[in-house]
């Protein structure tokens, strides 16, 4: 056995020497494209390597009839049977003791497209690795955090590490279309004491998150020549006044919204257009405008509220509009239905975690809320465990031109995961020789 100290000597030392190791792993997952319905390369990547970290790796397939009941499930329009996540555990010996129970390190290897690949200064599916950076599709949001949590445990193994309590790495997949994959693991009986979602927060502490929900409006108009512009209804132009009217209220919303958790007020649970798909012919009067977008979920507030406040607005609209309230635009919701969440600032699992940020960066860490919706609410609102957001890179990167993510930051979280791991996990660390030389570089007696 050693001194906390000693081991988190240690710890940062086993983490460095695998740097060059973990910055090529961050890269073949970038160069492994793994949008919906094609994430069995990258999920094979990941197996592999917690294959050869010891771990008992288990391949969960996602299927929709098994969750078809559960209430958060929301079918993605994707594959309801072919998309599988994987779950290496790292079985713990109570005997040990110490530490608080066990831990699930959770990530997606589910990404966005990467849209107009002439816009990027890279190719987004090409992983370089530049000026200290890891550029591509996926990099930041959020391959980097499973890279972290993947290589704090392989510098546990490299110092001879046994848990006292299991913890478990969670590659899932369907986080950005709905959470099946997390859900999957929730329904098959994946259980922890604590839950770590590596997203990226820049190293924040983020335990409140708001919520998200998709919709689809479609907004109807009448046909006509345009040269007989008179004669028609414009979709684009009904849609336009329901769209100011969303607009005021997602102002609105957050005027009446105070959270000092949330860095910019005025962003907390934003409504937000996506897609517009509109008209038929550029000479014709435009006569289905479908637009698609995410409703945001105040802390706090009920996915069914915030529904309600969206279809009210819209309503208001149409009783003042004698076209729409003749043909009544069509509000769905579909896909995400992410519900916002909150794990309380005061449970171990926030304290313990900022106690080994604060090792690593010699400062508080800060505590923030984060104004997008993601499988943390699935554990704390359906697993009841308490979770956080805890990971490497800026969500402003995430689903943006030029993605990338910083490797001194990757190595940073995987740094202080590892130490959370001992701390939460509890075990021992036996240290060779070496590893006490390469810790304790002064020779100063432990």
């Amino acid at each position: 056995m050693i001194d906390t100290q000693t081991a988190s000597s240690a710890i940062c030392a086993a983490v460095d020497a695998l740097t060059p190791v973990l910055t090529g792993f961050l890269q073949r997952l970038v160069q492994s494209p793994s949008l919906p319905n094609q994430e069995h390369d990258v999920q094979a990547l990941i197996a592999a390597r917690l294959e050869e970290l010891g771990l008992t790796v288990d391949i969960i397939p996602t299927r929709f009839s098994e969750l078809a009941d559960h209430p958060s499930f929301g079918d993605d329009g994707f594959s309801p049977d072919a998309r599988i996540n994987v779950v290496g555990r790292w079985a713990g010996d109570p005997s040990l003791g110490g530490g608080v129970g066990s831990l699930i390190l959770n990530g997606h290897v589910d990404v966005v497209s990467a849209g107009d690949a002439a816009l990027w200064r890279l190719p987004p599916w090409s992983g370089v690795f530049e000026d200290g950076k890891v550029h591509g599709r996926g990099s930041c949001d959020m391959k980097a955090g499973l890279t972290a949590g993947i290589f704090a445990l392989a510098a546990l193994r490299s110092l001879g590490y046994q848990p006292a309590h299991d913890i478990l790495l969670q590659s899932v997949i369907g986080e950005e279309s709905g959470g099946v994959g997390t859900l999957t693991t929730i329904v098959k009986g994946y259980r922890a004491d604590g839950v770590i979602v590596l997203e990226p927060t820049q190293q924040q502490i983020c335990p409140l998150q708001s919520g998200a929900l998709t919709f689809r409006l479609t907004v109807r108009g009448k046909a006509a020549h345009a040269a007989m512009k008179i004669e028609g209804v414009s979709a684009i132009g009904k849609f336009l006044k329901i769209y100011d009217a969303v607009e005021r209220l997602d102002q609105e919303r957050h005027a009446r919204y105070h959270n000092p958790a949330f860095d910019d007020a005025r962003n907390v649970a934003p409504i937000s257009i996506g897609t517009v798909r509109g008209g038929e012919w550029h000479s014709t009067v435009a006569e289905t405008v479908v637009a698609e977008g995410r409703c945001g979920v105040f802390p706090g507030e009920s996915n069914e509220d915030a529904r309600c406040l969206l279809s009210e607005t819209i309503q208001s609209v149409v009783d003042t509009d004698p076209w729409l309230a003749a043909n009544p635009p069509r509000l769905e919701w579909f896909e995400g239905q992410f519900a916002s969440a909150e794990t309380p600032v005061d449970h171990p699992l926030i304290h313990t975690l900022a106690a080994q940020h604060r090792q690593i960066h010699g400062a508080e860490p800060a505590i923030r809320g984060v104004p997008f919706g993601s499988d943390m609410r699935l554990f704390i609102n359906d697993g009841h465990m308490p979770a956080v957001h805890y990971g490497p890179g800026d969500v402003r990167l995430a689903h943006a031109v030029d993605e990338f993510v910083d490797v001194a930051e990757v190595v940073a979280v995987a740094k202080t995961v590892a130490l959370m791991v001992v701390e939460w996990c509890g075990g021992r660390i036996v240290l060779s020789p070496l590893h006490y030389a390469l810790s304790n570089p002064s020779g100063r007696r432990m």
